[in-house]
């Protein structure tokens, strides 16, 4: 895989200015969420997380599932990457039931969760290594991407040496040494800078439209949400349902100025309205 990048001095701003055919991560899963209900039990005590969650997730299509905190936002990523079960209902990612984790789906979390004692490249390279894949396609694709996302050069620097922006361009590129079908994803700019985030958030946005991964982002943010969805699904406080789904029709590409456009405000505006409704 070969891009061609424009990477600004300060090794924080990526853009991505093409992508070979051949580049491209799979078209995306389609993802069928059913009935899912989850309670977390202790000692004598329960607690209703999740009551009867109905999503799907088209083929490519980027979704923000949007919440208060403490709503359960988490727990179902976490039931559809498989390191959590359900109670009741199932998962079907790709036309097949999720009962553990996969190569077919990849999370990322509000910390980039790199190896600290590994470089920038064997961060890279784990997926490859943990499957005794470690090839030298395999380190050739991994340069590749850390070319396409600005990193080049920084291959042999630990992830303390790297601002947050730039730990966080490693987690994408670690994630797509899979292939995943889909970009499972829990508030992974929250801990960002307001400046670092607007780029990621523009970085993601480019990279989507590219690679046309179906993506579940997590988010509090309702800005944030509309900025880079086709969807934006409400979740309502404890125990979690979806209780509210707006299409989001704004032209794409977008970028930090789609925020300032009149569609987006009035956007903006009739979703909050519903959330305020809704809680009243």
């Amino acid at each position: 895989m070969r891009l061609r990048v424009n990477v600004a001095s300060e090794g924080d701003e990526v853009k991505l200015l093409d992508a070979s055919p051949e580049g491209a991560v799979g078209q995306g899963g389609h993802v069928v969420v059913s009935g899912v209900t989850k309670t977390f039990r202790r000692a004598r005590q329960s607690r209703l997380v999740l009551e009867k969650i109905d999503l799907e997730l088209e083929a490519g299509e980027f979704v923000c599932l949007l919440g208060p905190s403490g709503c359960g936002k988490s727990t179902l990523l976490n039931i559809i990457a498989g390191f959590q079960r359900a109670d009741q209902g199932k998962v079907m990612v790709g036309g097949r039931l999720v009962t553990k984790p996969g190569a077919d789906r990849c999370v990322m979390f509000q910390k980039p969760t790199l190896f600290p004692w590994m470089t920038v490249l064997d961060n890279v390279l784990f997926g490859p290594r943990a499957q005794r894949k470690r090839t030298k396609e395999a380190r050739a694709k991994a340069l590749d991407l850390l070319l396409a996302f600005g990193l080049s050069g920084f291959e042999r620097h630990y992830p303390h040496q790297l601002s947050g922006g730039m730990q966080h361009r490693v987690a994408v590129a670690r994630a797509l040494m899979n292939q995943p079908s889909l970009l499972l994803m829990d508030e992974p700019f929250a801990a960002l800078d307001a400046i670092t985030r607007a780029r990621m958030q523009e970085f993601l946005l480019d990279l989507w439209e590219r690679e046309r991964m179906t993506v579940l982002f997590v988010t509090h943010d309702l800005e944030e949400a509309i900025l880079l969805a086709d969807r934006v699904c409400v979740m309502s406080p404890r125990p979690g349902t979806i209780h509210h789904q707006a299409e989001v029709r704004l032209t794409r590409p977008r970028s930090q100025a789609t925020v300032e456009s009149l569609e987006f405000l009035e956007l903006r505006r009739a979703i909050r309205s519903t959330i305020k409704g809704d809680s009243q």
